[in-house]
């Protein structure tokens, strides 16, 4: 993955992503840009969900911002629509 021409080998490299979520995505069995990429944000969200149910919709928009290479709080409104539709749901199947 590239970000601003440069090569991001970490997931702490990407927007979003800090260390403590570096390490729960790879401990999810995530553990490159590319992976999450491939994965997309709600299906890297599932992941992180059953290993702990104590995540909440942020770092759902973390993820879909980081995939797209912007900052979270940029997403557009009916990006994060769709995504609390998909929270809601995941959080609901317990």
């Amino acid at each position: 993955m590239q970000v601003n021409n440069t090569k991001v080998e970490k997931l702490s490299e990407m927007p979003n992503i800090g260390h403590e979520l570096e390490e729960r995505l790879t401990n999810a069995g995530i553990s490159c840009p590319l992976k999450l990429q491939e994965m997309g944000s709600i299906a890297a969200f599932q992941l992180l969900h059953a290993a702990d149910q104590h995540v909440c919709i942020n770092m759902l928009y973390a993820l879909e911002g980081a995939i797209r290479n912007i900052r979270w709080h940029k997403l557009e409104k009916n990006v994060k629509k769709e995504l609390q539709f998909y929270f809601r749901e995941i959080k609901q199947s317990g």
